[in-house]
């Protein structure tokens, strides 16, 4: 079975360098800061992140016990990037800062994604059997779709859609799905003046 698992897995590895680098331009592309690709692949935690989720995520449809999460859990401990192997991620995907960031097992996620520190893609509740045991494989996270971009702190939970070419803002609480091309900020502060203690 370790043959079978390593002969495919080899097999994938052209397709997989293919996606890594799209990712490193990407985040070349995404942040003005980034001189080079070169800079993105050996400095951005966001790109290492992805690196070690895609190699993860091959090992992991392909059956390979325990390896996937030991990848996983190894990048989420050297750049704060808390990636399930199971989470599917299209090309392009661009993590900003990265720390902070939490995806969820049966995430997906489209081409061209933008994703900033603090972010959680997450499941609001997982249903449970009659004894009161997490009922496994059932898809609670979220769908997020070509060309979204999700800025820092913004969480959203549960099986929801985010619609292609969506911006969700910072700091944002979302459980609905909103259609493509949604903007969705939180309300704006109010200003008021406290005068002799008024409004305290």
């Amino acid at each position: 079975e370790a043959r079978r698992v390593t002969a495919r897995f080899l097999e994938r590895l052209p397709e997989l360098r293919r996606r890594l680098a799209l990712d490193a331009l990407a985040a070349y592309q995404g942040d003005p800061a980034a001189p080079s690709p070169a800079e993105a692949i050996f400095c951005y935690p966001g790109v290492l992140a992805l690196t070690s989720h895609r190699i993860a995520h091959e090992l992991h449809l392909l059956g390979a016990p325990l390896i996937p999460r030991i990848i996983s859990e190894d990048a989420h401990s050297r750049t704060g990037v808390d990636i399930h192997p199971g989470a599917r991620i299209g090309e392009r995907m661009f993590i900003d800062h990265g720390t902070g960031v939490v995806i969820g097992e049966t995430c997906v996620i489209g081409d061209r994604v933008r994703i900033y520190q603090g972010v959680t893609l997450g499941a609001k509740s997982f249903p449970s059997d009659e004894r009161g045991h997490a009922i496994k494989g059932v898809e609670r996270h979220p769908i997020i779709e070509d060309d979204v971009v999700i800025y820092s702190g913004a969480t959203i939970l549960g099986r929801v859609r985010i619609g292609a070419g969506s911006i969700i803002g910072g700091n944002v609480w979302l459980t609905r799905s909103v259609p493509p091309g949604s903007r969705i900020s939180q309300a704006r502060p109010s200003v008021e003046a406290f005068e002799n203690g008024g409004g305290i």
